[in-house]
């Protein structure tokens, strides 16, 4: 299997981040021209503050889409852009644009009605696993089935803690029968050890500067394409 995503913004402080709707758009198409099959990104309001408004999803969304129509598009729903459960939801269920995917945290609270709600309305949800706690949540969710893939996400530095934590999360996963898609990836530098296990196993990985900003060699990256670049190096063949 060779799958790459693009994870192009979030809370990354790098310089080439793209903020506003046209150049997350021109980014995806640079991501996309550089083998990644589907992009991750964050919405911006006017003061380049994440967000889940209804205004600026739609307006990535219909950018991207004028640019790359066809690319699977993920949106993010994290706790850490909105933490109330209550008002997230409320704030998800006035989208009028909606994406390919979300990637929805499993750890985080009222994320099964969240997921519950956005697959009613036909899109499609990427379970994050951040952590072991976070996979054995999801192995016993109902929704555990239901999800397009699951991400297997640790968040250690440390690219040997790094690759303890998603060979346990993986195996938690596996254990419970669940044999839908799987996509590794970590932060940082460790996120190219966890990206090369995840390839020799047979998973899909995904990449980018919400992720993390070095080469593999600790180098700064220079933007979202060539971490694809890189990383679409890595696969056989």
């Amino acid at each position: 299997m060779i799958f790459l995503q693009a994870a192009l913004n979030g809370d990354s402080q790098h310089p080439a981040v793209p903020k506003t709707a046209g150049k997350i758009a021109k980014d995806v198409k640079a991501a996309t021209d550089a083998g990644a099959h589907s992009v991750h990104v964050h919405a911006f309001n006017d003061n380049g503050e994440e967000t889940l408004d209804a205004i600026a999803c739609s307006r990535v969304l219909r950018a991207i889409r004028r640019v790359c129509p066809g690319v699977s598009v993920s949106l993010t729903s994290s706790a850490t852009i909105e933490p109330d459960p209550d008002k997230r939801l409320a704030i998800v269920q006035a989208w009028t644009d909606f994406p390919d995917l979300v990637t929805a945290n499993q750890g985080e609270e009222g994320i099964i009605a969240l997921s519950e709600w956005l697959m009613s309305q036909g899109v499609e949800i990427e379970a994050g696993l951040l952590s072991t706690h976070d996979a054995r949540k999801f192995v016993a969710s109902p929704i555990r089935y239901k999800c397009r893939r699951v991400l297997i996400e640790p968040l250690d530095a440390d690219p040997k803690e790094a690759l303890r934590h998603a060979a346990e999360m993986e195996e938690i996963v596996l254990s419970a029968g669940i044999t839908i898609e799987q996509v590794h990836h970590g932060y940082g530098i460790a996120c190219w050890a966890v990206n090369r296990r995840a390839i020799e196993r047979g998973y899909g990985i995904r990449t980018g500067l919400e992720d993390v900003a070095v080469l593999p060699d600790g180098l700064t990256a220079k933007n979202n394409a060539q971490l694809v670049r890189t990383a679409m190096s890595m696969f056989p063949g």
